[in-house]
């Protein structure tokens, strides 16, 4: 073979490769952390209010997780009047999910039936003075 036919077949196979890379990255779902992320995105300065209010409770290990027990305890540091736990998976947002908190000081949730990997929490409540918002991460295994 003379090194004409081999550019030509370099060529070709380079395309073949380019053609192949559009394919895959244009059939590849990609999920967003959320729809409405644009819209989110202008409200943010709320969410930096709840964390800067939660960081001024000095709190350390609010959130446990308990592997051998398979449950996470998450210890409220004030009142919760209203609340919210939402379980975020950062590779499936169809096992996301969120469980409601009124009233209770501590959260004990079991984990048994969650799927096996890394999960997200993120907790936010109110005392009726100010709103609160806690995040930690866990791998269920």
């Amino acid at each position: 073979m003379n090194w004409g036919k081999s550019i030509v077949l370099c060529f070709i196979i380079f395309a073949g490769f380019i053609g192949t890379m559009v394919y895959k990255m244009a059939t590849t779902n990609v999920d967003l952390v959320n729809k409405d992320y644009y819209k989110n995105e202008i409200n943010y300065q709320s969410q930096i209010n709840k964390s800067k209010n939660s960081s001024n409770l000095n709190i350390k290990n609010a959130m446990t997780y308990s592997s051998e027990n398979q449950t996470l305890r998450i210890g409220f540091p004030t009142n919760v009047n209203n609340g919210s736990v939402t379980f975020f998976r950062p590779s499936d947002k169809r096992l996301d999910f969120t469980v409601p908190v009124q009233k209770q000081p501590i959260f004990n949730y079991s984990t048994e039936k969650l799927e096996k990997g890394k999960w997200k929490v993120q907790a936010t409540w109110t005392d009726g003075i100010r709103e609160y918002y806690l995040e930690d991460e866990f791998v269920v295994r």
